[in-house]
């Protein structure tokens, strides 16, 4: 959210705001074909994208402006660690092929091996926003860079705010990134960064794509699907010009469901009643308000997601790595454990860096 204030001052300063917001890093405006395929699509409504259901961002009857400045001017001191957080530092290169495993980086970001093939989700190791000086990682995040990461099958973009999709990390990447995973519009950004469009898996809602045989098995391929998410996409002052999305992906051993950003919505009920097997759920978790309620999952609705949802056992995201939010950076996982007693679920708490297996 701090990100638009910023934006917003930029574009008031004139010229040098749009000479600022013309960099690269902003990425493109889908066009063409692409565009012509957004139009058609039943989730836009002929000048942006909408959710399911009717969704105001600010839910607070105070203004953007003065909202977002009692945000900046707020006492850190609940919201931002004084000392590094706890993490650790994995290779990830020299962990097992034959074992199905996850490695969270903090916020959104992680590395999943799932019967052989590279999943990495929303990775952000550099900045979290247009401006290095806001959105800091907290201390002790930021051990994990491009060089870390074995080579990757899927990249996986839930949506393209800045904290989900980092351009320096994905342009520096791309050689080792087999195919891009994202939903409709945000490969616009990818081609205008050099990806070529071969490497693009770009859906709609409820679309769905066979990703290829594993190398075990030629007859046991994965799926992935794009179900819905509650919230909205930007990397400028044009918002919701491409789509947010959560995913499904089937693996021949488990199914795993990944929420992107979402306040709670329809949906969950929707994918839970769909896919029976889900075998985990990776939920958001943290850098909710009051004042943005719809489309982050406030805390009073986590329980009532993990119910709806029925998944065998879940992980939360989205905390512990930045400040975006009121909340002291401790109550996301305070959230997760009041969640598993209320629902009787399983829930991971891995540190940042920690393997998890899934066997």
């Amino acid at each position: 959210m701090i990100t638009a204030i910023i934006l917003s001052i930029i574009f008031l300063i004139g010229d040098a705001g749009i000479l600022f917001c013309s960099q690269e890093s902003f990425g493109h405006l889908p066009s063409g074909e692409r565009l012509e395929r957004i139009k058609h699509s039943p989730n836009y409504n002929g000048k942006k994208f909408v959710n399911e259901v009717e969704t105001v961002n600010m839910t607070t009857k105070k203004n953007f402006f003065r909202t977002m400045w009692e945000f900046a001017t707020a006492d850190k001191k609940l919201t931002t660690p004084d000392s590094a957080m706890k993490a650790v530092k994995t290779d990830l290169r020299k962990l097992p092929q034959d074992k199905d495993w996850l490695v969270w980086f903090g916020h959104s970001s992680y590395l999943m091996n799932l019967s052989g093939k590279k999943f990495l989700v929303d990775p952000v190791f550099y900045q979290g926003s247009p401006v290095s000086f806001v959105n800091k990682m907290f201390k002790g995040t930021d051990i994990y860079k491009p060089s870390d990461m074995p080579d990757i099958d899927f990249l996986v973009i839930s949506h393209d705010h800045w904290d989900h999709l980092d351009y320096q990390v994905v342009t520096e990447m791309e050689p080792r990134v087999g195919k891009v995973i994202c939903a409709l519009g945000v490969g616009s950004h990818f081609e205008y960064w050099g990806y070529p469009k071969e490497k693009l898996i770009e859906h709609d809602w409820w679309e769905s794509e066979t990703l290829g045989s594993t190398a075990n098995s030629a007859d046991a391929a994965f799926k992935f699907t794009v179900t819905p998410a509650r919230h909205f996409s930007g990397r400028d002052l044009h918002k919701d010009q491409t789509l947010w999305a959560s995913y499904l992906i089937q693996t021949p051993k488990r199914t795993i469901w990944i929420s992107g950003d979402s306040g709670y919505g329809p949906h969950f009920k929707k994918v839970g009643e769909k896919f029976k097997d889900i075998d985990l759920a990776i939920l958001e978790n943290g850098q909710y308000n009051e004042d943005w309620a719809n489309v982050h999952t406030l805390p009073k609705y986590l329980a009532t997601e993990m119910t709806e949802l029925g998944a065998k056992r879940y992980l939360t995201v989205h905390h512990s790595k930045f400040c975006l939010s009121k909340h002291s950076y401790k109550e996301p996982l305070e959230n997760a454990k009041r969640a598993a007693q209320e629902t009787g679920k399983t829930v991971l708490t891995p540190t940042i860096g920690e393997v998890v297996y899934l066997e």
